[in-house]
């Protein structure tokens, strides 16, 4: 007699038994990625994107010593900063376009010099010959040495009376009847392009030394067979191969150059002569010594945006310039 308690056993799989397990929570791996880059993003808004849009809150305030201890008070400006660092009239506006013309003249001769040493030692030592390693890691000396302790080196060598400078060119070499200053001065210019040249030509060189690892050498080969001298080799095959080089290396060393402050605060200083009053240095002084960080922070606005503009300016030259060679 079969119970009526219990269904019979008939061997068919019943709805709980074919019933799948749950599926496993797989790990949401997804996030990993958000993870690795988080430290990254805070260290990018702490160090860069909230001291700038702080900054670019100052420039629109009277941010004085008056109001140093209560900034939160500091009365609002509107573009009475901007209109104080531009207006020529007054001795602020002259001062920032004295420094403005000062750094243009000093970015284009130390990346231009810098761009021809690095270009005409990374050719002469494309070809292996012996001794090529000893010259390729002294000329990167200047480049590896610390800023600090380098430019230091270079004050001691540039002082009039106990420098190593003064001592070749007045005792050794005779072309001085006197000791010229070089950190006072208009020769404080010079010291300041000769220094910057020291230590920014090796990074062209590294980067025109890698860029060349990356041409056939036969290309000069066949261009050698032609008829070719070494002139036109380098016109005609290095420098059209090192155009992304020289495109993305021209724009770093540009923005490096324009904004230099640690050589000229090193080599002079607090008090930087007008020769070699470089724009970073420049606003450093309108902030930190006349305690009007309004003023200050207006200057680097305008900086910065003088700086996007040449950027993108530069970018889309050289794109335009691309396209229209690939057509």
């Amino acid at each position: 007699m079969t119970s009526l308690t219990s269904p019979p056993d008939t061997g068919a799989p019943t709805p709980a038994d074919s019933a799948e397990p749950p599926p496993r929570r797989r790990p949401r791996r997804h996030l990993f990625p958000y993870l690795i880059i988080l430290p990254a993003v805070l260290l990018e808004l702490l160090i860069h994107i909230i001291p700038m849009v702080t900054g670019f809150w100052m420039s629109f305030v009277e941010l004085t010593k008056f109001y140093i201890r209560r900034w939160r008070e500091a009365p609002f400006a509107g573009l009475d900063n901007y209109q104080i660092a531009v207006d020529i009239n007054t001795p602020v506006g002259q001062g920032l376009l004295n420094s403005f013309l000062v750094t243009v003249g000093f970015t284009i001769l130390v990346v231009g010099l810098s761009w021809g040493l690095g270009m005409a030692a990374a050719v002469a030592l494309q070809r292996p010959f012996r001794g090529r390693g000893v010259f390729r890691t002294l000329f990167l000396i200047p480049y590896a040495l610390p800023l600090y302790a380098s430019v230091i080196t270079w004050n001691f060598m540039l002082q009039r009376d106990t420098g190593a400078v003064n001592h070749l060119l007045v005792d050794q070499l005779g072309l001085f009847d006197e000791a010229p200053f070089w950190l006072i001065g208009d020769n404080a210019f010079v010291s300041v392009v000769v220094v910057a040249i020291w230590r920014m030509w090796p990074f062209a060189f590294l980067m025109f030394m890698a860029g060349l690892q990356s041409i056939p050498g036969e290309l000069y080969e066949a261009s050698a067979m032609d008829g070719a001298t070494p002139l036109r080799q380098w016109r005609a095959v290095t420098l059209p191969m090192l155009a992304p080089v020289n495109q993305t290396m021209l724009l770093v060393m540009f923005l490096w150059v324009f904004n230099d402050f640690n050589t000229p605060y090193v080599l002079f200083g607090s008090a930087q002569p007008p020769a070699g009053d470089l724009i970073s240095f420049h606003i450093y002084n309108a902030s930190f010594l006349s305690w009007d960080f309004g003023v200050g922070s207006a200057m680097s606005v305008l900086l910065l945006l003088f700086l996007l503009v040449v950027s993108l300016a530069y970018l889309y030259f050289t794109q335009w310039k691309k396209e229209k060679t690939d057509a």
